[in-house]
């Protein structure tokens, strides 16, 4: 069986920053780019069955950068709609709503290009994401590019925990593998953070 590849988009000019960045379609900094060709070695290595990106261009061109080929988008693996968030950081936010923490507290609404997802909405879309994948893999290796929350949300469903539980992993740097496999029918996370 293959392991699931997680990969965090490069670098952006708001993920240096700490804003969030659901929707917002931001491009890779200089930085970002040189991270996503890094990649390329270590994936090349790999040779995933099957590649699947949230449509977003900076997931989109990390994909790309990192030479990966026949990428599928999928709409499902695009970042937390964060609403009224968007935009802000966490510092920011609690500016107006004093010890505010996503995992617990959610979004607000925003505008009707952020309307903003609850995190059992976020969850949902990872396990349609997983139910596609799952079968794949006994063919081989499938990597997913996506963000940073959205990885730790199919991360904790891939272990058949609860969504809640994302805030117990480490949020997965710009430009970095993490590795999902399963042994004996249980899933575990074989390396995380990986540059």
């Amino acid at each position: 069986m293959g392991e699931l590849i997680v990969i965090r988009h490069g670098q952006t000019e708001w993920s240096l920053s700490g804003r969030h960045a659901g929707r917002t379609d931001v491009r890779l900094t200089d930085a970002g780019e040189a991270a996503a060709r890094a990649l390329a070695p270590r994936l090349a290595r790999r040779r995933p069955v099957a590649v699947l990106s949230s449509p977003l261009h900076r997931a989109m061109r990390t994909a790309e950068l990192a030479g990966l080929t026949g990428v599928t988008p999928d709409p499902d693996l695009s970042e937390w709609d964060y609403g009224g968030y968007e935009g802000l950081t966490a510092d920011q936010i609690r500016e107006s709503r004093p010890g505010w923490d996503l995992w617990r507290d959610g979004v607000i609404p925003g505008d009707a290009d952020h309307p903003g997802e609850q995190l059992r909405q976020v969850a949902a879309r990872t396990d349609a994401v997983l139910e596609r994948i799952r079968p794949l893999l006994s063919e081989g290796d499938v990597a997913v590019v996506a963000h940073g929350h959205l990885a730790r949300v199919l991360t904790v469903r891939w272990l058949g925990l609860d969504a809640s539980a994302s805030r117990l992993l480490g949020h997965p740097h710009p430009g970095t593998l993490g590795f999902l496999a399963a042994e004996d029918g249980q899933p575990y996370i074989s390396a995380w953070n990986v540059p």
